[in-house]
């Protein structure tokens, strides 16, 4: 038996009283468990193991398969519930992770986002479009697709007022090097939203979520962010597009 904290990122149901659960942990990245008699009245997992449960699982291996034994709560994270737009948008960070994460996988970090992101959506301390950038770009840093924001590529200065950022590669040219040639695979931004990005995928976790930006730089910021993760992803998410639909 193994003793791990996590989240649930997904249930689904087999038969009429047993599920499985997809849970993301710090050391063994996403782990498929079964959890019998899920259903029931006096089921044992409780709210422990429904989705979005930050909690400590006891689990036993046998053979390939993992099953919960037990589960104790640590965060249920309920105030999601009380708003479509944040369980809809908590549920996209939950399909990104199940999608990104490996089982074996050891980030800590990855987690530690996952919990950060939860924490703010639910107590609203931060806007969900802020969120969701911040997740979506710091995500795609820590599985190793962090962008090249250093400076242009061709001239080397650092803080260009206007750069073109290249959504496939990550890396940008100062309006001066730009040449247009392929301006569909490029946004136009300009430097706020280049420094929103660098704080983003560079600042340590302490630091990570205290910046504010503009309305305008916001929207560049977030239109950006999810351009990025879904051309590195090379898929769309059921659960972004509903969320999309209710915003």
């Amino acid at each position: 038996m193994t003793t791990v904290e996590g989240i649930v990122l997904k249930e689904r149901s087999v038969g009429e009283q047993d599920k499985f659960i997809d849970i993301l942990t710090g050391e063994n990245g996403v782990l498929e468990v079964s959890v019998k008699g899920a259903k029931k009245i006096n089921g044992k997992s409780g709210s422990s193991a429904q989705l979005l449960a930050y909690s400590r699982f006891c689990i036993d291996k046998r053979g390939k398969y993992l099953y919960l034994n037990s589960a104790e709560p640590i965060h249920i994270f309920y105030g999601l519930r009380e708003s479509l737009s944040k369980i809809s948008l908590a549920s996209y960070f939950a399909e990104v992770m199940r999608f990104c994460i490996k089982p074996e996988a050891q980030n800590k970090d990855i987690m530690r986002l996952m919990l950060n992101c939860l924490y703010y959506l639910e107590k609203g301390e931060r806007s969900e479009s802020f969120l969701k950038a911040v997740f979506e770009l710091r995500l795609m840093s820590e599985i190793g697709y962090m962008p090249d924001i250093v400076a242009c590529r061709s001239c080397g200065v650092f803080e260009p007022q206007e750069l073109f950022f290249c959504i496939s590669d990550g890396g940008f040219y100062c309006a001066d090097c730009f040449d247009g040639s392929s301006t569909d695979d490029y946004m136009k931004i300009k430097l706020p939203v280049l420094s929103a990005v660098r704080h983003i995928v560079l600042a340590d976790f302490g630091r990570l979520f205290n910046f504010r930006v503009s309305d305008g730089t916001q929207q560049r910021l977030s239109a950006l962010a999810e351009s990025y993760l879904l051309t590195h992803m090379e898929r769309n998410f059921g659960t972004l597009d509903f969320y999309k639909s209710i915003i």
